[in-house]
């Protein structure tokens, strides 16, 4: 341990800090990096990393994994277990006979974040249902239904870089947590600071009678309700369809594995390099599907080598779905989060229909986010379902499901376009094991009416009206500035703006969302928008070059004639409404 004279960076404050996390903190490796950091009279980093503290975001904690209370490490990881558990036992009667459920991931410390953390709860007298090995994040809150806990924690960061672990918490209704309870925790774990010896002891962990595994029992139930759900199981087993499948280096091979079983699909073709867990993610920049080409080479390589004709992706911890699909003309087409929500929202009504010929469609729901496409919106006014939008995150359209199904409601659907899919009502949370062998079996279906899933969007939108969208996105390692820019565009011009926005600061990005719908829009109006839309958007990428801000803009056009662009940090707005209405003219738009 560095002594406390040694510590001295002219800050007392932060001399302070330092010195506490040293003497807290039992990781060797963790202390040495501060020790060269202190040598290097490095005060900026040292501020950033002591100074600020990791507070509980969407649905908990995620960050970079490195010393300092403002990353992901074991002394934070234990504070925040202390602090949960503390909230629990004041919030929840029931708690020690509950208990709750934890999984974790295939990244770095995955594994030990979860011991510790299931430390703290036995210690505590709290019973514990610990994974025995990786497994997707939707087992988090399927389980928590499924043995009646009072919590469950996931230690994942998703699709973040490798460098990235996450500590996420759903509540006892399955659904990730809201306030007032990620402020509840956050208060009790900034009162429970001081790391208790048993908070450190995992040996104890497997040796308890509090220590449960549910990985056998979760495994049967789920995959027994995906059974349950196949509608077409003769289809299923029958398909010409070959389906390539890639877990990106995450967890979802065996489970994806398993969910075609269960739904009566022959075996996928397996992208190799990347089918078992490795926390390095050596074939990819980033381990995230949403990417696109960048993400989905070798899966397209690999179902070319096959004569496959559909690429399933998911991301590390499972919890999200890419597809892909080869059209006619021998290129391959990756179906943006809204193009797939758009498909998996017909299939899943047709599901419905088909299962329950009687059922009253007016008790049916779907829901998206404000950031997501409005084909959701088209699709309930011409059927008769109802839709609802929430605010950005599955944490809110899980917590809206669980609301009304405890009104008597059939939640069938939900999505946000950043590939994240909740397939019946099972898991109140994004699910991409699930959403995965939905697509399989849409596809196996629509095979038999001589369809592809690329022809079947374009009848939806047909159907429907043709929504399109654009996103980009930015990262931002500064939390302040993000939270300076939301704040900007939540009051720009002086007075509070209604415009939707996302805001993410767990994943430190800032994204634009370039949005265009209307009911009545063909594809060929659809499309001349779109090239206007990637005009606009080479504005913006230009003009942020010249400042040292990230800007987030959303466009959204029930009207075309409507469109708005907030330009937050400049002098002044580079688009308005003459500039816009004289940009479709020339488009020949208007």
């Amino acid at each position: 341990m560095t002594p406390k004279h040694l510590v001295n960076t002219g800050n007392s404050v932060l001399d302070d800090k330092i010195n506490e996390w040293l003497q807290w903190n039992q990781d060797p490796v963790a202390e040495k990096e501060v020790e060269v950091l202190i040598s290097n009279a490095d005060v900026h980093v040292l501020s950033n990393l002591f100074l600020k503290r990791l507070e509980f975001g969407t649905a908990g904690l995620r960050g970079r994994m490195g010393p300092g209370y403002s990353q992901m490490n074991d002394l934070v990881i234990v504070q925040t277990g202390q602090g949960l558990t503390k909230y629990l036992l004041a919030t929840m009667p029931d708690v020690m006979q509950q208990g709750v459920i934890i999984g974790y991931d295939g990244r770095h410390n995955s594994k030990r974040f979860a011991e510790l953390t299931a430390a703290i709860f036995i210690a505590s007298n709290i019973k514990v249902y610990l994974f025995s090995k990786v497994c997707p994040t939707p087992f988090i809150p399927y389980g928590v239904l499924q043995y009646k806990c009072a919590a469950g924690i996931m230690i994942t960061a998703s699709h973040n870089p490798k460098d990235d672990n996450g500590y996420k918490v759903y509540w006892d209704n399955g659904a990730q947590i809201i306030s007032p309870h990620d402020k509840g925790i956050q208060k009790c774990i900034t009162e429970n600071l001081k790391p208790s010896e048993s908070s450190w002891d995992i040996s104890k962990v497997y040796e308890s009678p509090l220590y449960k595994d549910p990985l056998d029992n979760i495994m049967h139930t789920y995959f027994e309700h995906i059974k349950q759900s196949v509608l077409y199981p003769e289809v299923n087993k029958n398909t010409i369809l070959k389906f390539t499948y890639t877990a990106m280096h995450g967890v979802g091979y065996d489970y994806m594995t398993a969910a075609f079983d269960a739904a009566n699909l022959k075996p996928f073709i397996t992208v190799e390099e990347q089918k078992l867990p490795d926390p390095e993610f050596p074939t990819v920049k980033f381990p995230n599907p949403e990417e696109g080409k960048s993400a989905l080479d070798l899966s397209i390589k690999t179902a070319n080598q096959h004569a496959s004709s559909i690429i399933l992706a998911n991301d590390p911890d499972a919890d999200r779905l890419a597809c892909a699909t080869k059209t006619k003309t021998g290129e391959w087409y990756i179906f943006s989060g809204n193009e797939l929500g758009a498909l998996l929202a017909w299939w899943m009504l047709h599901v419905h229909k088909v299962q329950y010929p009687d059922a009253n469609i007016a008790n049916v729901y779907m829901l998206s986010s404000t950031v997501s496409s409005k084909i959701l919106a088209s699709m309930a006014k011409k059927e008769g379902f109802n839709f609802e939008e929430t605010l950005t995150g599955f944490k809110w359209m899980g917590n809206k499901a669980v609301e009304l199904i405890k009104e008597g409601k059939d939640v069938i659907f939900a999505y946000e376009e950043a590939i994240g899919f909740m397939c019946g009502s099972n898991v109140f949370d994004k699910d991409g094991i699930n959403a995965g062998v939905c697509v399989a079996q849409m596809a196996a279906y629509l095979e038999t009416i001589g369809l592809s899933l690329y022809e079947k969007l374009e009848e939806i939108y047909n159907t429907y009206g043709w929504h399109i969208s654009q996103n980009s996105y930015w990262i931002c390692h500064e939390s302040d500035t993000i939270k300076a820019i939301f704040e900007h565009l939540r009051n720009y011009n002086g007075h509070e703006n209604t415009l939707s926005h996302a805001h993410n600061a767990c994943r430190k990005v800032c994204r634009i969302y370039l949005a265009l719908y209307d009911y009545k829009v063909n594809k060929l109006y659809a499309q001349q928008c779109m090239r206007w839309i990637d005009k606009l958007k080479e504005i913006l990428l230009m003009s942020l070059t010249l400042l040292p801000y990230f800007l987030f803009a959303m466009l959204t056009a029930p009207l075309i004639q409507s469109l708005y662009c907030l330009t937050p940090f400049f002098e002044e707005a580079i688009v308005n409404d003459t500039f816009i209405q004289q940009a479709f003219l020339e488009e020949n738009i208007l």
